[in-house]
């Protein structure tokens, strides 16, 4: 189990990402502390309201306390309630600018690094991890803050009454504190590891049932994935229920310390009041105030296993982002535009060699040359390499060997923005976003206009179909609800949207019937004569004498048969 220190280390550098205002905390600190001291001074004026009533005053004088009581009640309730919003308030803030920036960072790492992560890993990691870091705000900062404030004015009002019992509820206040929260978090450390386990576990079963439906169920293998889900659970459940019962534990020990802090500063106050220094009045404030003063520690235990969970989430989420890093420590290389009548403008290769890293090559080393305003069709059996192929021309791949040339720029060293200024790839399993069809248009271009992207969707051949939809542009979508053939148009529509000047398509015709595919292939090859250059991975072989070029991959099964330095590449060409 790692330190307190450690964890306060762990979180520095991912807290950093949820921006937080320091004086929001204040806020949010002074609006509990004021809360919990409602509820001390509700305490102390009943207690002296109680014992002055025993000794029959006029009524008149009963008053003043009793509304001095409706007061410290509903200010507690509004502050409760300002309490709340500001607490919520800055970790909901948080929570989206570090998920944000979760996104961003992920989005900048190499393609290679973040292929290597699972999807429920990653579902966890940028879900349940992000949220409890955010709860150390709600959960774990703003208690111990506002628990500080508390506890010292609690013990500074029975000093003013009592010196002796102050020092026994400083004491006391100090072992709820302290004790109490470490012991919570030693027994919770072990339930922690089982609940972390069990999230990611239940996320990539989930997503294989979700996404693998119908593949499961041919394959009988749905049954399989639901019971490894349901053990999941039954792990999440027995975590969870082993966290309760340590909570509970943690809880009764604040119970005993509260009681001793209440019997051990009446007997000590008692041979004061006995003596007369001591008022029956104020023994009664020494012996109430105790009781609102530990509602400030009562927390500290779950703020502490808190602090560890949201501690072990950030090395979760650090462990994440520094694996989908890039491994070099060069920064990214900024694009700088090329002309189009420049002898570097378009995709040029040499010798190349594509293949996963670590991962066998699936393709022969080749020479291949788009210029501008060119197309080229890349063909294949099916695993030679198409699609590997298209994600190193796009950099999203290193080469196992050779060169790619993008605009005169190695587009493995572009990011973001840099990239899309020169590419646009849609791969066969892009993603239809649950949202409008405008909005998975600006996926490509964000000032995307409407009349721009009704001529990007008439270009995909998908004007008739946009014209049906009941809200037209603004009609909600997901990949569920538009046909194979509609989803395939609507990526082609969304590549057409990029400003950039090189289009990669991976099978942009697939799940389109021959002749709506031959004529979408002839469409798609004729973008060069506005400028653009185009490269298209397909199996459709009758609409290619429409391409300037094209290549037929074949494997690359040793290096002995085709050397990485061998001047002739292995692949057939031919130019129409």
């Amino acid at each position: 189990m790692t330190s307190l220190r450690q964890d306060v280390r762990d979180l520095r550098r991912v807290s950093g990402m949820l921006r937080l205002q320091r004086w929001w905390v204040a806020r949010a600190i002074a609006l509990g502390s004021l809360t919990l001291a409602a509820s001390v001074g509700l305490s102390a004026v009943s207690a002296w309201l109680i014992v002055r009533a025993s000794q029959m005053p006029p009524v008149m004088f009963l008053n003043v306390a009793a509304v001095g009581v409706r007061t410290l009640g509903t200010l507690r309730g509004v502050s409760r309630y300002l309490d709340r919003l500001a607490a919520h308030d800055i970790a909901l803030r948080g929570v989206v600018d570090l998920r944000t920036a979760v996104y961003d960072q992920l989005a900048a790492g190499r393609t290679e690094q973040l292929s290597r992560l699972r999807r429920g890993d990653l579902l966890a990691r940028t879900g349940v991890d992000v949220d409890d870091v955010g709860d150390v705000v709600v959960r774990a900062l703003i208690p111990a803050g506002v628990a500080v404030v508390v506890s010292i004015g609690s013990v500074i009002t029975v000093a003013i009454f009592s010196p002796a019992s102050a020092l026994v509820l400083a004491i006391c206040l100090a072992i709820s504190a302290t004790v109490v929260p470490a012991l919570s978090v030693r027994q919770d450390a072990a339930a922690e590891a089982l609940r972390v386990s069990a999230r990611s576990n239940i996320a990539t079963a989930t997503t294989t049932l979700v996404d693998r439906a119908a593949e499961l169920a041919l394959a009988g293998r749905r049954g399989a994935v639901q019971g490894e889900l349901a053990t999941a659970q039954a792990d999440a459940e027995r975590a969870e229920s082993h966290a309760a019962r340590s909570l509970a534990s943690s809880a009764a020990l604040a119970v005993l310390a509260t009681g001793a802090a209440v019997l051990g500063s009446i007997a000590v106050a008692i041979p004061a009041a006995v003596a007369g220094t001591l008022s029956a009045t104020e023994l009664g404030v020494v012996a109430l105030v105790p009781l609102a003063a530990f509602e400030a520690t009562v927390g500290l235990p779950a703020a502490a296993s808190q602090l560890r969970r949201s501690a072990a989430a950030a090395r979760r989420i650090t462990a994440l982002l520094d694996g989908a890093a890039e491994p070099s420590s060069s920064a990214p290389v900024a694009g700088t535009a090329v002309g189009k009548d420049s002898p570097e403008a378009g995709l040029t290769a040499t010798g190349l060699v594509a293949g996963w890293p670590g991962g066998p090559a699936l393709a022969a080393p080749l020479d291949l040359a788009v210029p501008a305003g060119t197309s080229l069709a890349i063909v294949g059996p099916s695993g030679v390499g198409k699609t590997t192929l298209l994600l190193t021309l796009a950099g999203m791949l290193p080469p196992q060997a050779g060169m790619v040339s993008l605009d005169g720029l190695d587009p493995h060293d572009l990011r973001g923005s840099d990239r899309a200024a020169h590419v646009a790839l849609t791969a066969e399993d892009a993603h239809i976003f649950t949202t409008s069809v405008r909005e998975n248009l600006r996926v490509a271009r964000g000032d995307l206009t409407d009349d721009e992207a009704r001529e990007v969707l008439a270009a995909a051949g998908l004007a008739t179909w946009v014209a049906s939809l009941p809200l037209g542009l603004d009609t909600p979508i997901t990949g569920e609800t538009v046909s194979g053939g509609e989803r395939r148009r609507l990526l082609i529509a969304r590549a057409l949207a990029s400003p950039a000047p090189l289009l990669l398509l991976d099978e942009p015709a697939e799940h389109l019937s021959a002749e709506v595919a031959d004529a979408l292939m002839r469409d798609l090859l004729a973008l060069t004569a506005t400028g653009r250059s185009v490269v298209v991975v397909t199996h459709h072989t009758s609409a290619l004498d429409a391409a300037d070029a094209v290549i037929e991959l074949v494997p690359f099964t040793s290096p002995l048969q085709a050397p990485l330095d061998s001047p002739e590449p292995v692949q057939e060409t031919a130019t129409p």
